[in-house]
């Protein structure tokens, strides 16, 4: 089976919700980082057979984001695409699903990604086609419904959402609102150090955000990040429950953003004039409890490493991603690392959900872009990638990275 590689990954900034990308639509996020893959890759778009895009809070304003974007972005009519939800998994399920395609020959090229803004998800209702008899009509926000209805109440019973879910994790790891903070800051310490470095310099896409009576201003670095943060002022915030561990500062940010690459089958690379970052390794799905749904990276790791037969020693790079502080922590200790410490500089070394931000289906193909260019620079090796997925799932994928 031929293996397939990963070429151009790139991203865009990552917006706050209701920040600069706000009058920025899905369509317009996707297509930019389309043509930045295409641009920086220098393939022939006639020689792109299918886009897989992600998108997990999706509607008919840009139905089928595959191929919606995939004609915005000005490739050929010819060029097919499709759309992807495994929610915060789905933008690695695309990848994956894109990597299949090569790998088993039904394609030699393909662009995945994933998209999504959050600041623009819709309120809805479901009683307005055939009229209500009575009363006022209900709108549901999509956000919200999306997560409290996550998984079957009849089976399950009602879970409010995923701070419910996080909390969950909380108690049963014993992890204290002080680590989850500690936990945040450093997060945003590291975004920010990164930044400072320039080691997104070049994965990152500017976005062009039309201005009313004026120019398009660029947008070029990501929102969220606050290098000030520190446990002390995270510790003044009220936390989500009463009595609980999670807060605004030590969970995940709701954002806008997209991200890009080529997956091509590496016997085709030299004849494409193409060069590789990486290439996958292997990959694993699994569920779990929905009322836990922060351990899925559990299982999933686990299969993964039976399948690939690779250590945790062997990883030079773990991208786990940061739905909430003390998801993470609870992860890690499931994994038998008692401190994040323990995994030494392999953890989330750029930052992560918490301070680069979560937009939902982006996230997969964010974290592979962030970590295939660091394990460049640190001369390759292998990179995991993984994160827990609302509903009661978790994925993975072990990725090896070229210098």
């Amino acid at each position: 089976m031929r293996r397939a590689a990963i070429v151009a990954p790139v991203r865009t900034p990552v917006g706050a919700f209701g920040g600069t990308l706000r009058p920025v639509p899905v369509e317009d996020l996707a297509a930019t980082v389309i043509k930045a893959v295409v641009e920086r890759s220098g393939i022939d778009p006639g020689r792109i057979e299918d886009v897989a895009m992600a998108q997990s809070y999706a509607n008919s304003e840009t139905p089928c984001v595959g191929r919606w974007a995939a004609l915005h972005a000005g490739l050929p009519v010819e060029v097919p695409g499709f759309q992807i939800d495994r929610r915060c998994g789905g933008g690695l399920q695309a990848v994956v699903t894109a990597a299949m395609m090569v790998q088993t020959g039904a394609a030699d090229v393909v662009v995945a990604g994933g998209v999504e803004s959050m600041s623009n998800v819709e309120h809805y209702s479901t009683k307005v086609r055939w009229g209500s008899r009575s009363g006022g009509v209900h709108l549901y926000d999509r956000l919200d419904r999306g997560r409290e209805r996550s998984q079957p109440e009849g089976r399950f019973g009602r879970i409010s959402g995923m701070i419910e879910t996080a909390e969950n994790v909380a108690r049963e790891y014993g992890i204290t609102r002080e680590q989850a903070d500690a936990y945040a800051a450093g997060s945003h310490r590291r975004a920010a150090a990164a930044w400072e470095a320039g080691a997104f310099d070049d994965e990152i896409v500017p976005v062009q955000v039309p201005v009313r009576h004026g120019d398009p201003v660029s947008f070029e670095r990501d929102e969220g990040i606050r290098p000030d943060t520190d446990t002390e002022k995270l510790s003044r915030l009220r936390t989500l429950m009463p009595g609980g561990t999670v807060t605004a500062g030590n969970s995940s940010q709701q954002n806008d953003a997209a991200a890009a690459c080529l997956l091509v089958a590496e016997d085709k690379l030299d004849e494409l004039g193409l060069e590789p970052l990486g290439f996958l390794v292997g990959w694993a799905a699994a569920g779990c409890e929905p009322a836990t749904m922060g351990l899925g990276p559990v299982p999933a790791v686990a299969r993964l490493l039976a399948a690939t037969g690779v250590k945790f020693d062997d990883i030079d790079l773990v991208e786990l991603n940061e739905a909430f502080a003390c998801q993470v922590l609870g992860v890690l200790k499931a994994w038998g690392f008692d401190d994040p410490a323990d995994l030494g500089d392999r953890l989330n070394v750029n930052g992560s959900g918490i301070s680069l931000g979560h937009p939902i289906a982006a996230t997969g193909v964010r974290m592979l872009t962030t970590m295939l260019h660091e394990l460049r620079r640190r001369g390759g090796g292998y990179g995991l990638e993984t994160m827990c997925v609302g509903g009661g799932q978790g994925m993975a994928a072990l990725f090896e990275g070229v210098s």
